[in-house]
């Protein structure tokens, strides 16, 4: 461009959803200009949840997605949130195509916020277990932090957030900063009872979730209230009781008057200055109009989602990187890996038949990981952890019709047994025919290569899953739960929501991308921290980490742009 002034900011951050909201917050609070960048529309807290208030009987399908729209999205109709109540925040198969080698249901959300509306909103830390995994089990390459690097910037995530938790004093799951938290229901406890008299080194807590339990002065600063336990968390929730970008991070950084926020920008790539031997700003292109325009910066930060940020590392070509910005070692986009939810149970219980559930709570029983803990003790690398569900549901005589049918609903019939339903969440071995690149042919409507997904399970993963089932039909029965049932989904890779790799965290600049400070070894002023830093998977909920790594770097940044570094 002839003129860069307009276009000259301290720093780029690409992707606004839940790390690149985190990284503008950080930069915009320490006075620097900072340009967001999201390729999807603009969704504002309040004004753009159009189902949220909306009662089940003001959907025109009863909350349920149309078959035709079914029928031309079979990726994305896959996904359990995507209901009439959120469709229009998620990627519809035909909008944003890709190349599937191997079966592959990449879930999306492009618009202000990202992901960060439907999560699940499950946050659990990491321990020095998961970070010394690789190295001593031999898989992956040695991670470049500990837990001791990330514990402090967890709890300042926490206390900006919101997580409501219990203090449990595992070394397996450390504890954080909680708010208080719901009560386990009857059911919940009695298997949580039985585990601890029956198992060494397992257990059964609250799940922890990023939900507003208790109002605190940072909290009315944001505009938040408390959580309602309504469960629509996935529209949008007008009270902020649940953590999304929208109610928080975008709003506290536009406070400042440091940020500007563009969406409907695509990236196109990150311009690489070969006589200065750095990054000096991205390409974008329009989404409306498709015209091209280029933004400046000193410092850029990577953050549009796992395999958006592999696409857009390796579309960013230049003399000085012909395979992708600092892709000297042709590792840029290898080693990917998920979690395996493969593996689901249900079963029932007599007992409690004069206790039922009253109203909800936004989240659930969860067991850590217990397997190949301490020592290797299976066949199989690392371990899993597990959801568990219970509830009862009103015994209704549906039969009938018109006056027939309102009686037969309105008559009191009491309760059916309590339901049991768990899911495992298994932690993959990264490798590096797992992969992504872009594909060679075929371009989308902005003339940019499609991304080919080449991901899948391995022996690994089945002998885990096995275990899962062995283990936990052995809990169950012990718990006195009949009617077991195990199920296999047979789903394909992605249908999880955790992809995380392809641009990993290591010591070595030969075997990985990015240092210790989620910046790339050869380039750097480019930051990565999202999923797509990650060098192993670990059984938590990424979420967590991946804010707490994102702040973390973008301080490190801050501080290296104060001294001139950067």
């Amino acid at each position: 461009m002839s003129d860069k002034t307009d276009h000259h900011f301290d720093t780029i951050v690409i992707g606004a959803g839940m790390t690149g909201g985190w990284a503008a917050k950080e930069f915009c609070d320490n006075g620097l200009k900072t340009l967001l960048l999201e390729r999807g529309r603009d969704v504002k807290h309040l004004r753009d949840y159009p189902t949220t208030n909306m009662q089940p009987w003001e959907f025109k399908h009863r909350n349920k997605v149309p078959h035709e729209i079914q029928k031309d999205n079979p990726i994305i109709s896959r996904c359990y949130a995507y209901n009439e109540d959120a469709m229009h925040f998620f990627v519809k198969d035909t909008e944003h195509q890709y190349v599937q080698e191997k079966p592959f249901d990449w879930i999306r959300g492009y618009q202000v916020g990202g992901k960060s509306i439907m999560w699940a909103r499950q946050v659990q830390r990491w321990s020095d277990f998961d970070f010394e995994g690789p190295a001593r089990d031999g898989f992956a390459v040695d991670w470049p932090i500990r837990y001791k690097d990330l514990e402090k910037w967890y709890t300042y995530v926490e206390q900006f957030v919101g997580v409501s938790g219990n203090y449990d004093g595992l070394d397996i799951l450390p504890d954080g900063d909680f708010l208080k938290a719901w009560d386990l229901n009857c059911v919940d406890k009695h298997f949580q009872k039985t585990v601890k008299d029956n198992y060494k080194n397992r257990h059964v807590i609250y799940g922890r979730c990023a939900h507003l339990t208790e109002s605190k002065e940072i909290f009315i600063k944001q505009g938040r209230a408390l959580c309602q336990a309504r469960n629509l968390c996935q529209r949008g929730c007008p009270y902020g009781g649940y953590f999304n970008a929208n109610s928080t991070l975008i709003p506290w950084a536009e406070k400042t008057g440091n940020l500007t926020l563009r969406p409907h920008s695509i990236v196109h790539s990150i311009i690489f200055d070969e006589k200065e031997n750095r990054a000096t700003g991205v390409r974008v292109i329009d989404a409306n109009t498709k015209e091209t325009t280029e933004y400046f910066a000193k410092t850029i930060f990577v953050n549009a989602a796992t395999l958006n940020t592999n696409a857009i590392l390796l579309q960013s070509t230049s003399e000085r990187f012909p395979n992708g910005l600092g892709n000297d070692n042709g590792l840029l986009g290898k080693y990917v890996g998920f979690h395996n939810y493969r593996a689901k149970m249900s079963a029932e219980y007599e007992g409690f038949k004069d206790k039922k559930t009253l109203g909800g709570r936004p989240t659930s029983a969860y067991v850590p990981r217990f397997r190949n803990v301490y020592k290797q003790e299976t066949n199989f690398l690392r371990g899993y952890a597990a959801g568990f569900y219970s509830g009862r549901d009103r015994d209704v005589n549906g039969k009938g019709f018109g006056e027939t049918l309102a009686n037969n609903l309105l008559a009191e019939k009491g309760f059916k047994p309590w339901r049991i339903y768990s899911h495992m969440m298994g932690e993959t071995i990264p490798k590096e025919s797992n992969y992504v690149a872009l594909d060679e042919f075929q371009k989308d409507d902005h003339g940019i290569p499609l991304l080919k997904i080449s991901i899948d399970y391995d022996d690994n993963d089945e002998k885990m899953i096995q275990d899962y089932f062995e283990q936990f039909t052995d809990m169950f029965k012990k718990s006195g739960f009949t009617n077991i049932s195990t199920r296999d989904t047979k789903q394909a890779p992605g249908l999880d929501i955790h992809e995380m790799g392809g641009v990993r965290m290591g010591l070595d600049p030969k075997t990985s991308l990015l240092n210790k400070w989620n910046q790339m070894h050869e380039c750097k002023n480019v930051f990565v921290t999202d999923g797509a830093c990650m060098t192993s998977m670990a059984t938590q909920n990424p979420s967590l980490t991946f804010m707490a790594l994102t702040a973390r770097a973008a301080n490190f940044a801050i501080e290296e742009m104060k001294k001139g570094v950067l």
